[in-house]
């Protein structure tokens, strides 16, 4: 079991603080998400972790989720491949994606966004091949390219793992086909451990064996001295975050109220099956460092007794 944090950097001081900061409390694993334009402001990822790997080596890397059909696969490989060598073999997991919630980003792309599922399917198998460093010709139905060959390779062997976002059945199966795990969020822990036996089943089709297989979770959190008043910050923060009336969906799926409180809903969440937390304080932002470091010093020892 591992705890990261989610982080979003503005700059350079905040990248340096928060390196050394989220070691500091503990969390084993820092985070970022992806947009190329959202609703508030967000960095790159690749380039946030890959500076933040460099303030502390000593920690996991990952995107949560990077928002591969966005991007053609061929110099995704390229940036992911750097980024890994940077890192360091083991240290990166490529968190993939599709969206959709926000089609204007998609029209700024260029990118049909009803092909968004099938392009990350397909980049997918492109990324694995190109990262094998060996020469590669791809024909497929979104993306062609002749041979090329890919050098130098990522550091971590055929490249870093490939865990797979989303909640809906063709999610599940791209999971299960040709993800190294499965990475949503905003989902009930029920929900989670059906979602797995899913790709369990899906994977015994289509003839696949793990050696390894990750399971994480993004989960919003936050901590109060009670939980109504936690709601009420985490429904103000991602309502503006995602331009829609987050109450309900809150009480669903964020983890709210007293330390002993989350500590129980991550509980409910283990024993559905997740193994790797992505923890986002969803709070007033200068209230963020603080929920970040009660999570560590409160919460995280409640659910390791």
């Amino acid at each position: 079991m591992r705890f990261g944090a989610i982080v979003a950097l503005w700059d350079r001081d905040q990248a340096i603080s928060a390196a050394a900061s989220i070691g500091k409390w503990g969390y084993e694993a820092i985070w970022t998400g992806d947009h190329v334009a959202f609703t508030v402001p967000i960095s790159d990822p690749l380039t946030q972790l890959t500076y933040l790997s460099a303030l502390n080596p000593k920690l996991t890397y990952g995107t949560c989720v990077y928002l591969l059909p966005l991007r053609h696969p061929v110099p995704v490989a390229k940036m992911v491949a750097t980024a890994d060598r940077l890192m360091g073999a083991g240290h990166f997991i490529f968190g993939v994606g599709v969206g959709g919630e926000f089609p204007r980003e998609y029209e700024a792309c260029g990118v049909p966004i009803r092909e968004r599922g099938g392009r990350a399917t397909e980049a997918i198998g492109v990324l694995k091949q190109l990262w094998t460093g060996q020469r590669v010709e791809h024909r497929g139905k979104y993306f062609s390219f002749s041979e090329i060959a890919m050098q130098p390779a990522p550091a971590t062997p055929g490249g870093p793992p490939v865990w797979v976002g989303g909640r809906k059945e063709a999610a599940l199966k791209r999971a299960a086909r040709c993800g190294d795990g499965w990475m949503p969020y905003v989902i009930t822990p029920q929900r989670y451990g059906e979602g797995l036996d899913f790709i369990a089943r899906e994977a015994e089709r289509a003839g696949r064996r793990f050696e390894r297989f990750g399971t994480g979770l993004l989960l919003f959190c936050a901590l109060g001295p009670t939980y109504e008043e936690a709601h009420k910050a985490a429904t103000e923060h991602l309502s503006l975050r995602y331009g829609m009336d987050f109450s309900e969906p809150a009480r669903r799926y964020c983890a709210l109220g007293r330390p002993a409180d989350v500590a129980e809903k991550i509980s409910e969440l283990i024993r559905a099956g997740v193994r790797d937390f992505a923890i986002d304080c969803v709070c007033r932002f200068h209230e963020r460092d603080a929920q970040m470091e009660q999570f560590a010093r409160e919460v995280i020892p409640l659910v390791r007794l």
